[in-house]
């Protein structure tokens, strides 16, 4: 966070809802694309937003898995519909912006993958963790860069991790083509990455494009498929018989969803660009010793820029 930057904070408590966040907000007119819609935080996501009143499309590997949602949300106040989109795949995110008309009020960067036990690589040559999570949302913005600025006050969510706290981005071996694969690393980093994008697009500031990264905090969803029982017990997530141990801090999908719905459509953040919030507020740094917090490397400028200009030299 800039030394010179006032702290934002609201008035929502770490376990509001996402439609309590936005109570009372309408959303007639805007247009949002949440990608990973499908399940998860990102489907109550588009069940709120649409609720609110917002034109919602549903990005998703797979159309056919959001039709049960849509279906859902028949009589609300909002329309939703879905679209194809693999962010493993830059044809395919290219294909979605080509598709794409008119403008875009709000994109939700949620889709994401976690703790992929093996190295897996793109037809790009980048790691699948970090081609998901940050390059496949970082082409996405970029492609949408025109519909967002035809919006004339348009918003970029960016789903981070407290996991980004671990590990900086590094630059020297990005997809670990020489040091040793790790699961928890390689995530750790995209999420970094993920922060580092919403940093980077403070250019587009003047254009009225803002953006912002969050942690949603500990929800049980299909982000944790590629975590093992064993793993999941490690981290007393699990007991010993696979039930979710109650933790103060576990979140249900609707409080999960809280934060991105916060940055996507609440007039308290209007404006407001480049941080990283958790719990419903600008997270503070993070220091040793307290739970929480935004690492010094995920908030920092040059970086941001220098990520930036890595990604674009990925698109070509």
């Amino acid at each position: 966070m800039n030394s010179e930057q006032t702290r934002l904070t609201t008035p929502f408590h770490s376990h509001a809802t996402a439609a309590e966040v936005i109570e009372g907000v309408d959303l007639s007119g805007r247009r949002v694309v949440v990608t990973g819609g499908a399940s998860g935080i990102g489907a109550e996501t588009v069940r709120v937003l649409a609720g609110a009143g917002a034109e919602v499309t549903i990005a998703t590997r797979d159309p056919a898995a959001a039709a049960p949602i849509a279906a859902s949300l028949a009589g609300a106040p909002g329309t939703v519909r879905s679209a194809a989109l693999d962010l493993a795949d830059l044809s395919s995110v290219a294909a979605f912006v080509r598709e794409w008309r008119g403008p875009l009020d709000v994109l939700v960067a949620n889709a994401g993958v976690m703790a992929l036990p093996v190295r897996q690589i793109t037809a790009q040559g980048w790691e699948m963790q970090l081609a998901t999570n940050y390059l496949g949302h970082f082409a996405l913005a970029v492609g949408l860069y025109g519909s967002l600025r035809a919006a004339g006050r348009a918003r970029i969510v960016v789903v981070s991790s407290g996991a980004h706290r671990e590990t900086p981005f590094d630059f020297d071996d990005p997809q670990f083509e020489r040091r040793p694969y790790h699961p928890w690393t390689a995530y750790g980093q995209s999420k970094t990455a993920d922060v580092l994008l919403a940093v980077g697009a403070r250019r587009w500031a003047a254009d009225g494009i803002t953006a912002n990264a969050l942690n949603p905090g500990w929800i049980s969803t299909n982000l944790q498929r590629n975590m093992d029982e064993a793993t999941m017990r490690e981290m007393g997530a699990i007991d010993e018989n696979g039930e979710i141990v109650p933790r103060p801090y576990l979140k249900t999908v609707a409080q999960g969803a809280a934060a991105s719905v916060l940055l996507a459509a609440s007039p308290l953040v209007e404006g407001v660009t480049g941080r990283y919030f958790e719990d419903n507020q600008e997270a503070p740094p993070a220091a040793p010793g307290i739970a929480g917090g935004v690492a010094a490397h995920a908030l920092d400028r040059d970086a941001a820029d220098r990520l930036w200009d890595y990604g674009s030299a990925a698109l070509g």
